[in-house]
């Protein structure tokens, strides 16, 4: 097919300007890629053959217009790869992979294209460029320098072919854990496999075996919220083992689809990469550009958090034996039985378990939720609004104007698991807000993996999706109280260790009794959740919390370790050996194995970046108790400093200068331990 006639090449005139996903079919993407990134080398040719000396006009301006069309269709595509995809697509994919890595490699690794951002940068003191200029003009210049633009031609070459390699490599390793998950299920056939599961479980259950062609039957998939219900509620021990290490072995399965040679090799051309750009390994080099600095420091927080998460997961651990063997148990806890022993010991302890708890919490509510939240903080407004283009019939769609009136953007909310859609929750865009050639808003999509009700039913969560459906809400306001001119500081795209803090602050509030109370109503009574079970509720923030700190530690310490090795190791034998040098518990395995790692292997965005969470964590926490300090959790000064310096801001500043613009200093992870329940005290 040719560029004529795609709508991803014409005037986008659906509704607030929405991506024509009505008319968009698989065939339209390669040749809408083609162009545009062809439209693209022509721009950055122009502006390299450029006789005038460089000015920020005629480079950074015109550098930053070059590929925003690519940007919008390259979204779109991307976007459907991992929320709605078909074979189709996914062919696509592994085709365009390495054409992307060579497009961005031919742009950044330009050495003329690079000598006019360096001259710039040279005088940058004379230019009188205003703040926001000044922070893009040093973020190319690190870019540039960053991606090699200073190597020499056969620096480049190397630099480039490893880079493209690394493309198809990501891209094959999100496809086979997509393809592990998509293939498994564990059919429940009768009552006795059904045994301990409650009634919405089952609902849920059988609407996973429908859309898998087993009506009739009830379905465990490996999208976390079906298989982490299973093993809290099912009390078929032999069922428990089974899925569990179908989980956890997903990447590893044998077959076309294991990825463990593809991790070696990933692993070996990162190292070489960093070698190449002058840093001894993958991890100082990736660190030297973020909130961290070093592996040293990343290391001092994650021994400091993993000896206290470590020493409470061994008591927690031994609670649980003990609860096995009052019941008459003679089998040593295993990481398959931790979630359903620990919802037992919640319910005695606090006297509530998820079963009770899970009706009052709706996704329509904890929706609502959400939008209140921002409504009271940012003064925003959703009205949900119906034809508008979406790409699949489960998307919803608001409209989101401030408190002006004004249109701020378009936020899309995509919820359900399906086959299609790879695993986890995140955060998405189909077009950036930036303000270089007019006002142009942002639209915004959150995808979930929650488990479809029957039709009819209300969604209920687990207080773990409603946290969730916060935390990736906190990376939707984030793109989309954006407020910048150029598109390269727009939104979400700062550091990886400050791009966790607008979200995960977000999910303070859905603790907050005057949330909780407001919109924690009972699915089919319709009366709020009692004071004294939202009491337990809250009571119960910090129970467990040694399992959740050492099984995201674990993979957070392995995720760094394994990138700072100098040589390219074993893989299993790597995990297993780093595992054994940490003292990890013998009943809880790392929440991401290397084999199904993809926020580090399917693409590099958190390739030893997966200590973010838990450094972003250290800010979030500190940033709430400027909340608590003022005596008001939607203290309206409070809330405007961190509107304009944390949702609003994009990356016009470096992420500790705009930390300290919100909080007037730099946080310590005493926060962060006390909200773990792991300071000193607990």
């Amino acid at each position: 097919m040719t560029a004529a006639g795609n709508p991803l090449l014409e005037p986008w005139t659906a509704p607030y300007g929405a991506p024509p996903f009505d008319r968009v079919q698989p065939e339209h993407f390669r040749p809408a890629l083609d162009v545009t990134m062809a439209e693209q080398k022509a721009a950055v040719a122009k502006i390299v053959a450029d006789p005038a000396p460089p000015s920020f006009d005629n480079t950074v301006v015109a550098l930053e217009r070059s590929g925003l069309r690519l940007g919008r269709v390259a979204a779109v595509f991307f976007g459907l790869a991992g929320a709605d995809t078909n074979d189709a697509i996914q062919a696509i994919e592994r085709d365009v992979a390495p054409l992307f890595s060579r497009h961005s490699d031919e742009i950044f690794l330009d050495g003329a294209l690079f000598a006019r951002i360096a001259t710039l940068w040279e005088k940058r003191d004379s230019l009188g460029l205003d703040a926001e200029q000044a922070r893009v003009l040093e973020r190319y210049h690190t870019i540039f320098a960053r991606a090699g633009a200073g190597l020499d031609d056969a620096g480049k070459k190397r630099l480039a072919a490893i880079n493209e390699r690394l493309a198809t490599l990501g891209t094959l390793f999100g496809q086979n854990v997509l393809a592990d998950e998509k293939d498994w299920m564990l059919v429940l056939d009768g009552e006795a496999d059904l045994a301990g599961l409650p009634e919405w479980a089952r609902a849920a259950a059988a609407e996973a075996a429908a859309e898998r062609g087993r009506p009739g039957k009830h379905v465990v998939t490996l999208a976390r919220s079906s298989i982490e219900t299973f093993l809290v509620f099912s009390t078929r021990r032999d069922l428990r083992d089974k899925a569990f290490a179908a989980w956890v072995a997903r990447g590893a399965l044998g077959g076309k689809s294991d990825n463990r040679a593809i991790i070696a090799e990933i692993a070996r051309l990162r190292t070489e990469a960093a070698q190449l750009l002058g840093h001894p390994t993958f991890a100082h080099f990736r660190l030297a550009d973020q909130m961290a600095k070093t592996p040293e420091a990343v290391s001092e927080l994650l021994a400091t958090v993993w000896q206290r998460g470590r020493a409470r997961a061994e008591r927690e651990a031994a609670d649980l034996q003990a609860l096995i063997a009052e019941e008459g148990g003679n089998h040593r806890l295993a990481a398959a039985d931790w979630r359903h022993y620990a919802e037992k010991l919640r319910k005695r302890r606090f006297d509530f378990d998820e079963s009770e708890l899970k009706p009052y919490l709706q996704l329509e509510k904890m929706i609502e939720a959400a939008f209140y939240t921002a409504g009271r903080l940012f003064g925003l407004a959703f009205a949900e609004v119906h034809g508008v283009p979406v790409y699949h019939p489960d998307v919803r769609v608001w409209a989101v104007s401030g408190r002006d009136g004004r249109f701020v953007g378009l936020f899309m909310g995509d919820y359900f698991a399906r086959p299609s859609k790879r695993g986890g929750a995140w955060m998405s865009g189909f077009r950036d807000q930036e303000k270089l050639d007019g006002d142009v808003r942002p639209i915004v999509v959150n995808v979930m993996n929650f488990s479809k009700p029957p039709k009819g039913k209300p969604a209920l969560l687990s207080f773990d999706d409603a946290r969730t459906l916060f935390h990736e809400f906190g990376h939707g306001l984030h793109g989309l109280l954006s407020d910048v001119t150029y598109p390269l500081l727009s939104g979400t795209g700062v550091t990886t260790d400050f791009v966790e803090l607008p979200s995960q602050l977000y999910e303070h509030w859905l603790e907050q009794p005057e949330v909780l109370g407001r919109f924690a109503v009972h699915a089919e009574t319709g009366e709020p959740m009692p004071e004294a079970m939202l009491k337990k509720v809250l009571a119960a923030r910090t129970f467990n919390q040694g399992f959740a700190t050492v099984e995201y530690t674990a993979s957070a310490l392995v995720d760094l370790d394994l990138h700072l090795a100098a040589e390219t190791p074993d893989v299993v034998a790597f995990e297993k050996a780093a595992l054994e040098r940490i003292g990890m518990p013998e009943a809880i395995v790392m929440r991401h194995a290397t084999p199904h790692f993809l926020h580090i292997f399917s693409g590099g965005h958190y390739a030893s970046g997966y200590y973010s969470y838990l450094w972003s964590e250290v800010l979030d926490a500190d940033a709430f108790a400027a909340f608590e300090e003022a005596g008001d959790i939607f203290d309206p000064e409070t809330a405007r400093r961190l509107h304009d310096h944390v949702y609003s801001a994009g990356n016009r500043r470096d992420p500790a200068e705009a930390y300290v613009g919100f909080r007037g200093r730099l946080p310590t992870p005493d926060a962060l331990l006390k909200k773990r329940g792991l300071d000193a005290a607990a």
